[in-house]
Order: C-alpha cells, then structure tokens, then sequence
C-alpha cells in the first residue's frame, strides 16, 4: 500500500503565507505542515508517500528531501498541468496498489491504520473518511446508509436549509482507493473526486463506504483563520499523538515572561519585560523589550519593537514591527513586512 498527497494547490486562501512559502510546508508549531501528514503514514506503517506538486515544487523537495530523516521514503511528481484532486491522482498512483489519498492541506491525529482496517473489512474498492462538522454551510455534506455505505452527496447547504438535513458529515479529505477506481478516470484529463468520480462509484454501484470519525481530531488549515485556530488547538492540547519541540537554547531574559502553553523556537531574543501569552515563536525571532505576543504566530526571524502589541495576529517572516506598533486581531502580514513606529493595523 502506498499514499499519496494531493500537495500542489496555490494556497490562495492562505496568501499573503504563501507567496514565498508553498502551503504544504508553512510552518505549524515551528514544523514544515506536511511532516504531520507524514507522521501519521508512518505510524501507519505507510512508508512509500508520493507528494503530488504544482506551486514551487522545488522549495517542498529542498526542504523534505528523499524523507528518509523522517522515516518515510518520498517521491515527487509535478502536473504537466492542473489536473484536479482525482486528475492529479490518475496521474501520479501506482496502477499496481491500494493508495491511501490524503489532501495537502487536512491537520488530523487519525490512527490511518484504522481507516486501512475498516476498508479491508469491507472489501471496498473506495473507503472515504467522513468529518462530522456543527455548521456544515462552508461544505459539501455525504450521506450514509446502512453498514456505513456510501449513498449520496448534498450541495453546500445554505445555513437555513441545514435544519432540514439529518446529516452533518462532510467528506475529509482522506481516501482509500483500489486498483478499479484508477480505471475510472481517463489519463491526462482535468478531473475531480467529488464532482465526477465519486458520483460514478455510486452509479456503477461499486463498493463505497464511510469512515466516520469520532473523537479524532480534524481541520482543513487551508485560509488564514483556520490556520491561526490550529496553533490554538495545539497549546490547548486538543491535538494528540505529536510532540510539540520547545527550545531551550533560545536568550530570554529573567524579566521577561512566557506562559507555559507558548512555544518558543531556537535562537530567539526575548528582552526584559516582553510578555508571551498563548503564542508561538518561530526561530531567530527577536521581542524587544516591553513588547507584547498575546494569540498568535510569529514566523522565523522577525523583530517585534520596543512596547509594540501583537494579539491574535499572523507575522510573515523576517517582518519588522516598529516601537509602539498595534497588530490587531485577524491581521495577517506576510513576510518581510514593515511598519513604522506608532502605526496601527
């Protein structure tokens, strides 16, 4: 069994992050984001991970390399062209194994050889795993039957016709796909599992279940909002399974104070008086003195002035905060960003 992770989207919804960072390897918890993908394939027993790319594909393979200092053994393909989520997979699986499909931008502490288990149980030839959401309107729904079968597919519900729908599962992004799903889709054409291919499972009446998650965590981390929530969750403690890497080798003054949820990267300055609260700080960042990080992620090399105010923002890299400066809550810089003393944003 292989797996492969459909990681060559743009990220357009994350920019400003992704203009110089491929969404697949912006850092989460001071991590390149894909390495929790690979996490969990590997303690699957899933070694052989092929990475689907399109958008800067050579910083991804720069950075993870052949995989073997994680454990993993990767390959890389590029589209010729935009294919779609089953397009690119057509183009990238091995004709001759079951692969698990994962899409790149999907943070969840799934056990996958469950899912693996579930799917040989039930002999099918297309397992997908099912989310269930409080407010399903952002998302298409997928309805089950009996002995957790497959058996429709509901448009993105508006917020008021949701009271009708007995259902709140959405489909998460994770597959299991045999040998007799490949042949459905023809090679080199744009095609999409939701769209086309899944609808012909059901209309061939092939086998097609759901696994639906329980108490697993999941999210797509996939536009700004839900990627500063995944942070939070982390210092919460709702993700489980991943080490969170705190450093000790980071200059932090005794008059500075860091509560214990924070996590602050290596090679970090934190001058007296800084306060860090519910935060992380990614590497070489400098905090100056009387500065406050309240919410929110700092990338790598940034410098926060003299009493300026961070709460509940995004920092690019290398960006500089002036002295006295208000970064609100929701605001996102991108990297090498610049504002002048005094500013507010």
């Amino acid at each position: 069994m292989r797996a492969l992770i459909l990681a060559g989207g743009k990220g357009t919804r994350l920019r400003p992050l992704t203009v110089y960072t491929p969404k697949p390897i912006v850092p989460l918890i001071n991590r390149p984001f894909l390495l929790f993908q690979l996490e969990i394939l590997r303690n699957a027993g899933i070694t052989e991970i092929t990475l689907s790319l399109s958008y800067q594909p050579d910083k991804i393979e720069h950075l993870l390399g052949d995989g073997s200092e994680f454990g993993v053994n990767l390959n890389y393909v590029t589209e010729p062209s935009p294919l779609g989520t089953a397009g690119a997979y057509r183009f990238a699986a091995d004709p001759d194994s079951t692969t698990i499909v994962i899409n790149g931008d999907i943070l969840t502490d799934i056990d996958i050889s469950e899912v693996i288990g579930f799917h040989g149980e039930k002999n099918a030839d297309a397992t997908i795993v099912l989310a269930p959401v409080d407010d399903p309107a952002a998302y298409g729904l997928v309805t089950t039957g009996q002995n957790e079968t497959i058996t429709g597919f509901v448009e993105k519900p508006k917020p008021g016709d949701f009271k009708d729908q007995s259902v709140n599962t959405i489909n998460a992004g994770i597959y299991i796909l045999e040998r007799s799903i490949l042949d459905l889709i023809p090679k080199g054409e744009n095609r999409s599992f939701e769209y086309d291919v899944f609808p012909m499972i059901l209309e061939k009446e092939m086998s097609f279940f759901g696994y639906t998650l329980k108490d697993e965590y999941w999210r797509d981390i996939g536009n700004c909002k839900s990627y500063l929530a995944a942070h939070h969750d982390f210092l919460a403690g709702r993700i489980k399974g991943f080490d969170v890497e705190r450093s000790d080798v980071s200059d932090v003054a005794t008059a500075a104070s860091i509560d214990r949820s924070s996590v602050v990267g290596s090679e970090c300055t934190i001058k007296p008086g800084a306060k860090i609260v519910n935060s992380v700080i990614g590497a070489g960042v400098n905090i100056e003195e009387k500065a406050v990080i309240e919410n929110s992620v700092i990338w790598p090399h940034a410098r926060i002035s003299t009493a300026a105010e961070v709460r509940g923002a995004i920092i690019g890299r290398g960006s500089h905060i002036g002295r006295n400066v208000i970064v609100g809550e929701g605001s996102v810089l991108g990297d090498k960003t610049s504002l002048p003393d005094y500013s507010r944003v």
